[in-house]
This record gives structure tokens, sequence and C-alpha cells, in this order.
């Protein structure tokens, strides 16, 4: 039988000496907190018994930040686990106390969006939300700039040079792979798509001049054709493409720059046309994974969103710490790539 490891084990496994083990243990004297996290990390991997007593000693002495989030939707699955990875990531940070405090917008009028972020930031330290870009909303993000409250945007940009900073895709990036993805399958050149959910996102704009500037570079004898707003609506996006598969029988191209592809699936199962246009879409879900793997859908560009919200968490932290940045900038994160071959 294994003998369970000692005080003076833990010690060794820790490079500190007995006492500072005890001190951790039992909160005598104040100890460096990078000491006392090296102590707990050295107690769970050596099966210390007492690494859970040592991490709540560690936690009680972190300083406590409220964080908020707004996100939308509230109904679908991307905004859902958006929120479950938001809330992990600040009830887990190591550095100190998060108390995650998350609510959502449906309405997409910029009045009921402010309502909800001053609510929000009355009663959290720092904020960060998903949000058109509109004079109203940098108005308010002004205002709580004022009030030493930071505010970020997330995955669609918004009040640039006002906001504290940008946590997201390179949205330009993001318009350019789909761009490439449809000129690369198509069977032949013809018509393309393009969906935005509102030419307030300034992510799905974005996203649009990408589409736009590939096939105006590199496949010029492909035709986009204008812009169609979704207001990221399934039933929208159903009827609409519909109607594209009825008008343009030499449509070979399909990107839904922001929400309601499950409308743009839903009318290709009804339809079921002889040749298929390649259609791209975002963020896997259990609707865009199955219409992947029924060939559907032909790519989806996705969030890393642990990812995000782990560097999203640690910005909003150093921000209320240190005070708001000199130059708010935009932290581009890498996105992932789901093809039917992967999923």
């Amino acid at each position: 039988m294994a003998k369970r490891p000692t005080v003076s084990d833990l010690a060794r496994a820790s490079g500190v000496s007995v006492a500072t083990v005890d001190r951790v243990l039992n909160g005598r004297l104040p100890v460096r907190e990078e000491t006392a996290q090296r102590v707990y990390e050295a107690a769970t991997v050596i099966g210390y018994y007492a690494a859970p007593l040592i991490k709540q000693r560690i936690r009680q002495d972190l300083p406590e930040h409220r964080l908020g989030f707004l996100l939308q939707k509230p109904e679908q699955h991307f905004y859902q686990e958006f929120a479950r990875e938001l809330e992990a990531a600040t009830i887990h940070a190591p550095r100190f106390r998060g108390v995650p405090v998350t609510e959502f917008w449906s309405s997409q009028a910029p009045e009921d969006i402010v309502a909800h972020l001053e609510k929000l930031a009355a009663k959290t330290n720092a904020v960060a939300l998903v949000s058109p870009d509109h004079p109203t909303v940098t108005l308010a993000v002004e205002s709580l700039k004022a009030r030493g409250i930071p505010v970020f945007s997330l995955l669609s940009d918004f009040a640039p040079g006002v906001r504290e900073g940008y946590v997201g895709l390179n949205n330009r990036k993001v318009g350019r792979t789909a761009a490439w993805m449809i000129a690369k399958c198509a069977k032949r050149p013809g018509k393309v798509a393009v969906f935005v959910g509102s030419h307030r996102f300034h992510g799905h704009e974005l996203r649009e001049i990408g589409v736009r500037a590939y096939f105006r570079e590199h496949a010029p004898d492909f035709m986009v054709l204008e812009t169609m707003v979704n207001l990221e609506t399934a039933d929208l996006t159903h009827q609409a493409m519909l109607d594209l598969l009825e008008k343009h029988p030499d449509l070979v191209g399909c990107y839904i720059a922001g929400g309601g592809m499950e409308g743009a699936i839903t009318a290709m199962r009804m339809a079921m046309p002889a040749q298929p246009p390649v259609i791209i879409c975002n963020e896997i879900t259990p609707e865009s994974r199955a219409a992947l793997a029924n060939n559907i859908v032909t790519m989806v560009l996705a969030t890393p969103l642990a990812r995000l919200c782990g560097d999203l968490v640690d910005l909003m932290v150093h921000a209320v710490k240190d005070g708001a940045a000199n130059a708010p900038g935009q932290t581009f994160l890498p996105f992932d790539i789901y093809v039917p071959e992967n999923i």
C-alpha cells in the first residue's frame, strides 16, 4: 500500500520549507501568491490529502472581481455555449475570485442594448458585450469609460477608439476564407449570395468585404449578388434561400456571415437542387454539424470559445487593476475550420 504523502514530501515537491507549507495550510503568516500556488500545484501532483484545503486558502485571499457579459439570442445553442464558457473562465481564473454576471438582449434596438448595458455595469467591475456598432452604443461606452468601467467588444467590433478592446476573430480573413472555399469547391463559376445579420454589425460588414475582395482579386468570373439582410433569423433566411434557388439556377455559393444558418439548411433540404451551391456558415452547433455530415454545408468557420473566454477574462481583469489602455486594441484569435471529414 502506497504511503500517504507527508508535509515533508510536499515541501520537497514544491521546493519550499516545511514552515512555508505550514503557513500555506494554516494561514499563520502571509505567503506570496506565487509560492502558495506552487505549493498547491505540487500537492495536486503528489496527491497530498489537503490539496483542496490549500486551494481554498489561496482563493479566500485573492481579490474579487465581478465581470459582466451581455450576449444576444439566449435561445441559440452558440450563445448558450458562449455563456457557459464565459462563466467557467471567470470562476476558474487562478489569480482572482471571479463572479460572472451574464445577461442577454433580444431586441435589435440600440436603446434596449444600452439599457441592458447600463444595468449590467451598475453591478460589475468591467463589461464585455456583443453589439452592433451604433452611435447610441458608443455614447454609452464613453459614459462608462468616464466612470472607470472598461467595456470590451465581442465577436463584432463597435465604438473603436472608445471601448477598451475587441476580442474575436479577424472577420475580414473569415470572409476571404469563405470565398476561397466557394471558389475552390464550386463546379463552375456562377453567382454567390452573402447574408449578413445587419449592416450595423461591423464584423458582418468586414466578412462581406472579405468575400467581395477575394472574388475581385482571385476569381473575377464569379458574381457576388447584392448582400441580403436576414436579421440573423432562420425564417427570413429560409424564405430568402428558397427564392435565391428559384431565381438564380446558376447560384454556386452562399455564405451566411452571421446567424440564421438554420434557415438556409432547411431550405436546402426542402429544395434539394440538382446542383446544390457550396454553403459556408459560422459556428459549430448541432444543426451545422448535422448539415456537414449530410453534405449540405461544405465548411463551418468557428470561434474557439474556450480560448476567447480565457483571453477575455485576463484582459478584463488587467483593465480593472491597471486602468484603461492608452491605445485600445484588438485581440484576434485563429478560427477553427470544420468540414465533413473532420467533425
